[in-house]
């Protein structure tokens, strides 16, 4: 049971991968950085749990959250189905395979075979377009390898596992409007919204808030952890390759208000743009210091890595007023 002409070539970011695959097969072409600005994905969160061995900075928003706003926007049905059964699951993947419908899936990537780095992830995409008696064929960004697949069973488990992050055998299933919606509306919403949730968080660890409290916290990672040479580079690898597109997501956002300037004449997007186009390097400029800070145990990385999220989140704020239509001098 396979689909044809499913696929989104170059993806980066897997639930823009995803949720593009399916839109496509369903005749609507979006690029990866429109999908991710028009889900009104950019964010950040500073995340460091009693279970957690180390901290995380994440540069989006909660799993799923981009597919249903996107939903949202462009008036396209989304039917979601989640079970406690794996019975039940496979079921729900078979019927909209059999209609002719790809299939986005929620699972941990743990388990995928094709997945070189075992680590638990439980917020990963794949979208799903057929299998046969032993395997499934999935789209997965292009770093895990576009089309590929990975067994029944460790479908099945990396579906069911249970942890931060996952879903319950979430899966769902989109179908395109009537009528194509007004993209420049569509546009205007998602900036605005995105910058309002950015500027206004409801505590102290995310949006600009939450990256002045990882600038305090990130000076002391060298005593944090109890591996540096470890920790450090791979929280930096996460921020810069970790499916963000580069520069925390930043690079993609950058893209999408570039995108924008190009179908809404507004000068608030033209300078958000132009903002988002002097951010993005220092993030990876981040992400260098803290790499070198685990490499070499050196403080000064760190405190240089400190002082420039100090500079981000003040810069990150202003963009974000310019976007949400609230000018600053």
């Amino acid at each position: 049971m396979i689909i044809e002409n499913v696929a989104f070539p170059a993806g980066r970011h897997c639930e823009t991968t995803t949720l593009g695959a399916l839109l496509r097969h369903e005749g609507v072409d979006l690029s990866e950085p429109m999908l991710f600005g028009l889900g009104e994905g950019l964010g950040f969160v500073y995340w460091d749990a009693k279970s957690m061995d180390f901290p995380f900075l994440g540069g989006r928003t909660k799993p799923t959250t981009i597919t249903r706003t996107v939903a949202d926007r462009l008036g396209l049905t989304l039917h979601v189905q989640e079970t406690a059964s794996p019975r039940r699951a496979w079921q729900h993947v078979a019927a909209a395979l059999t209609a002719g419908r790809p299939v986005g899936l929620q699972l941990d990537s743990y388990h995928l075979d094709y997945f070189t780095t075992k680590v638990h992830f439980g917020g990963h995409f794949v979208a799903m377009y057929g299998y046969d008696d032993t395997h499934a064929h999935l789209i997965d960004t292009a770093q895990q390898g576009g089309a590929v697949t990975t067994t029944l069973t460790s479908l099945e488990q990396a579906r069911n596992e249970r942890g931060p992050m996952t879903a319950r055998n979430l899966s769902y299933t989109i179908a395109s409007p009537t009528g194509r919606p007004d993209l420049g509306d569509a546009v205007r919403t998602a900036i605005r919204n995105n910058a309002h949730a950015f500027l206004n968080p409801p505590i102290a660890n995310l949006g600009h808030r939450g990256i002045d409290k990882a600038a305090r916290q990130v000076a002391r990672w060298l005593d944090r952890s109890d591996d540096p040479s470890r920790d450090l580079p791979l929280a930096a690898a996460l921020m810069e390759r970790g499916g963000t597109g580069g520069a925390l997501f930043r690079n993609m956002y950058r893209d999408f208000l570039a995108e924008c300037a190009t179908i809404v004449v507004d000068d608030d997007v033209r300078l958000g743009h132009q903002r988002y186009a002097e951010i993005a390097p220092l993030w990876t400029e981040v992400s260098h210091h803290i790499t070198a800070a685990g490499e070499t145990g050196e403080q000064h990385h760190l405190t240089r890595a400190s002082a420039i999220l100090t500079e981000l989140a003040a810069r990150e704020r202003h963009a974000m007023q310019v976007l949400a239509g609230i000018h600053t001098d």
